[in-house]
């Protein structure tokens, strides 16, 4: 069991349901339709994976090094693809872009794919 992975897991899953209200109810009147879908994929992001950690929380050693690493590359994943794409929604609605985040999540979706990677060659090589 990964304690890290379950933490961050049930971390990502709160404020998912956190966020996905928030936007589905304060910002839907703030936002245009474009937005709020961008802001609803960082969410369904957000969820998605904070789910996978909490299965490999429950599956996975802790002591085995590619598994820290799949890990590592969700959580960072997350922090980078979502989090700047709810920076970018919000700072775009009140009409100061954070435009240095733009580079970020294309970031955070690469650590994403690198996560999912590491696990695929976790099953093919390892098993």
């Amino acid at each position: 069991m990964d304690k890290i992975a379950l933490v961050f897991g049930a971390i990502f899953g709160l404020t998912a349901v956190i966020f996905g209200a928030f936007g589905a109810h304060l910002l839907k009147k703030k936002l245009t339709t474009e937005q709020l879908q961008s802001f609803e994929t960082g969410v369904k992001y957000q969820m998605y994976h904070a789910i996978v950690l909490l299965l490999l929380g429950f599956q996975l050693n802790n002591d085995v090094t590619i598994n820290n690493a799949i890990i590592y590359a969700f959580i960072v994943g997350i922090i980078l693809f979502s989090f700047s794409i709810y920076g970018l929604v919000i700072s775009s609605a009140n009409n100061k872009k954070l435009k240095f985040l733009g580079p970020i999540t294309p970031l955070g979706g690469l650590f994403l794919i690198v996560g999912w990677s590491m696990l695929l060659y976790k099953f093919v090589v390892a098993f």
